[in-house]
């Protein structure tokens, strides 16, 4: 093993109280990203607000689309990040520089690939959603600029999680926070001053994304810490590729089929109109920001497992895990009761239209507290993943939130009564069905690394 003394802003969560670690680094986190989200809110804010409800229900319908592509990527970059962070863990600097070249290679050839793998498929699947005839032309524009210009989101988030890997979460918020507040002007300008409608909205967004992209590779370029990023030594190493992958792949695949499942749920959707749809595009919206705090604790549960699991501190990691789940919870649970009251005022953020606010309360406030079970999920499942076990969390959530969720919404729309109301559910449906398989599945393990650990002592 290989050990070196350098000058770092990587925060080493092998050592130190594990309540302030978790939220000095998930705290930087989460804001940033509340400001990624931002992106696309703002676009559905704007054109909601000064363009049409189409337009909403145009950027609402191509949310899942986007989402695929973004989670796949996303599951490549939780590969890289848990193998990252074991390397830093376990003070390999040697393989972690081999690690992160790896990882940026392997970023900008997927990149281009997924471009324009996404471009082609932009109608199809808005066909496979039964897009209504109002809103598929404008979705079908918005979402060919936005995937055209997908590579630089792409590259910021690889970059910003090799950055989280070895603990720093805070360069990658001072990034967002600009980018952010620059993609809101140039909304503001190509929509209200130029006049170009949600095209505009779209271009502002890939813009913005780009320059980000531009920061985070400058940093890491020009950063004399461990996980610089040379130019000239850019390489596939194929045993961390295949690492990286056995890790990644399973999270990818997950996600990405989850994301298509959505398109029916989107589907069954769009058989009540635009209303609906624009509802329903508004709840997600405020869906989304409310799942950043445990998404955030999911990602901080991730690196601190990895770099404990890296260093052999496997009990260290099992404490760390339970103190992310109870701030995942407490966190969600305060900003749920808030959301519920203030229902009718956040949903106007997206339209004035009165059709539009009554449907986007009824799924905010049949929907929201589930978000508890989703808590479970989502900080487990990373744990999970921050020991090198990908696979499980993926047959679970793919059993939970594609099987069961499907097989939910077929019976109720078929067999008991097709309403926005039972449809919207079936969020709710597999969230409790996950959280209840993976705390059984994850007792089972560690029960496993108990019994293995005293046979080997």
């Amino acid at each position: 093993m290989n050990s070196a003394k350098t000058k770092t802003t990587a925060r080493d969560m092998t050592r130190g109280p594990i309540l302030q670690l978790l939220i000095a680094f998930a705290l930087p986190l989460m804001l940033g990203n509340v400001f990624q989200m931002l992106y696309n809110t703002v676009d559905s804010v704007i054109v909601g607000n000064f363009v049409s409800k189409q337009a909403l229900a145009a950027i609402g319908s191509t949310t899942v689309i986007v989402n695929m592509l973004v989670f796949f990527f996303n599951g490549f970059s939780i590969g890289a990040a848990v193998v990252i962070g074991q390397y830093f863990g376990a003070r390999n600097m040697e393989k972690l520089h081999d690690a992160v070249e790896t990882t940026m290679a392997a970023t900008f050839l997927l990149s281009a690939l997924f471009t324009v793998v996404g471009v082609l498929m932009v109608k199809p699947m808005l066909h496979l959603m039964h897009t209504p005839e109002d809103v598929f032309a404008e979705a079908t524009l918005y979402l060919r600029i936005y995937i055209g210009g997908i590579s630089g989101l792409l590259i910021y988030n690889m970059g910003s999680g090799i950055l989280r890997a070895v603990g720093d979460s805070t360069r990658p918020l001072y990034f967002l926070v600009f980018t952010s507040v620059l993609n809101i002007v140039l909304d503001l300008f190509f929509v209200l001053v130029l006049k170009t409608g949600i095209a505009g909205a779209a271009i502002a967004t890939i813009l913005a994304q780009f320059v980000s992209a531009a920061m985070i590779l400058v940093l890491l370029t020009r950063t004399r810490d461990i996980y610089r990023l040379n130019w000239r030594e850019l390489h596939l190493n194929f045993p961390i590729l295949r690492r990286i992958f056995a890790v990644g792949m399973p999270a990818a695949i997950q996600s990405v089929i989850t994301a298509f499942s959505n398109i029916f749920v989107q589907g069954y959707i769009n058989v009540f109109g635009s209303d609906v749809m624009a509802g329903w595009s508004s709840y997600n919206k405020l869906d989304q920001f409310i799942m950043l705090p445990m998404q955030s604790m999911a990602m901080s549960a991730t690196t601190f497992v990895s770099q404990n699991c890296g260093a052999g501190n496997e009990r260290r990691s099992d404490r760390g895990t339970v103190t992310a789940i109870g701030l995942s919870l407490g966190i969600t649970g305060a900003i749920a009761m808030l959301l519920v009251i203030f229902a009718p005022a956040a949903v106007r953020l997206f339209s004035p239209d009165p059709a539009v606010i009554r449907y986007g309360v009824l799924f905010i406030r049949a929907n929201t507290f589930f978000l508890l079970f989703a808590c479970v999920d989502h900080v487990l499942a990373g744990a999970l993943r921050g020991r090198g076990d990908s696979r499980g969390p993926m047959i679970i959530m793919l059993a939970a939130f594609v099987v069961l969720r499907q097989i939910y919404l077929y019976w109720v729309t078929h067999y008991v009564s097709n309403t926005p109301l039972l449809v919207g559910l079936g969020y709710p449906v597999g969230w409790i069905s996950c959280c209840i398989i993976e705390v059984a599945y994850a007792f089972i393990m560690r029960r496993r690394r108990v019994e293995a650990a005293r046979d080997f002592e």
